[in-house]
């Protein structure tokens, strides 16, 4: 009951943003318009995980606008990943987690920006001879000592991802003292992230991944190559994290 309540509020509040969009004096098509209000609802946690929108005929009623509207922004909505719909079940809101490849704020702090509870599993911090290719984006020698960190990810109790990161040794006088956020860390021994360089492909998930996080083998799994730099532009962790694309929507904006 206090579920339908929380949902139904949730609602009222989606619709009232709805209104103010639409009215807005731009010529943004409207089921942009639409489709863009729902997005940032999902971010600021008005529409959490698991809301069941009203329906489509529901939606024009209350929106003030055609039914064609709708069913185009929910079209987009679905392709970014944002809702699920199925016929009779309706337009689920999914666990998305909006992730900025450009801010050098770190898993943990994003997470938290966007009204999520960020986790993290630990499954190494051991010291570790730098591979060649590594080594370079850390302009170290190779066989160089460094730290690697393996851990999972969550958001909201969800598994999201398996990092790994290489830091050198010097950056880590004690591996125990770091929590669930790395750059939390970091910041604590006064040094401080401050941009990242990143790359982007996809695979398909290996036995690897799908040991710590199970999900449908023919869903592709995000990999970000990353080197994080700090404020003289040292390289302080080089890092590669395999993520769920069903779950993760990557941000690089201007």
């Amino acid at each position: 009951c206090q579920r339908k309540t929380e949902m139904e509020q949730a609602h009222t509040r989606l619709i009232a943003q709805l209104k103010e969009r639409i009215a807005a004096p731009d010529n943004t098509p409207l089921y942009l318009k639409f489709a863009e209000t729902v997005k940032n609802a999902v971010r600021s946690g008005v529409l959490a995980h698991g809301n069941i929108l009203p329906g489509e005929r529901d939606l024009s009623q209350l929106a003030g606008v055609s039914r064609i509207t709708v069913r185009k922004a929910m079209q987009a909505l679905e392709e970014a990943g944002v809702v699920t719909r199925a016929r009779g079940y309706g337009t689920q809101i999914n666990n998305i987690f909006e992730y900025s490849l450009k801010e050098a704020r770190g898993f943990s702090q994003q997470v938290v920006l966007r009204g999520k509870t960020p986790n993290t599993l630990w499954v190494n911090k051991r010291i570790v001879k730098c591979p060649e290719e590594i080594a370079r984006h850390l302009s170290l020698a190779p066989e160089s000592d460094v730290f690697l960190l393996k851990r999972i990810r969550y958001v909201d109790d969800d598994a999201v991802s398996i990092e790994e990161s290489w830091v050198p040794v010097g950056l880590i006088p004690n591996p125990d003292d770091i929590g669930v956020s790395l750059y939390d860390y970091f910041r604590s021994q006064n040094i401080f992230p401050q941009r990242t360089r990143s790359r982007v492909s996809a695979r398909m998930p290996d036995s690897e991944f799908q040991a710590h996080i199970k999900m449908d083998d023919k869903i592709p799994v995000l990999v970000i190559k990353q080197v994080a730099l700090d404020q003289q532009q040292r390289p302080i962790e080089y890092s590669i994290s395999y993520c769920r694309s069903d779950l993760y929507v990557f941000v690089c904006e201007e």
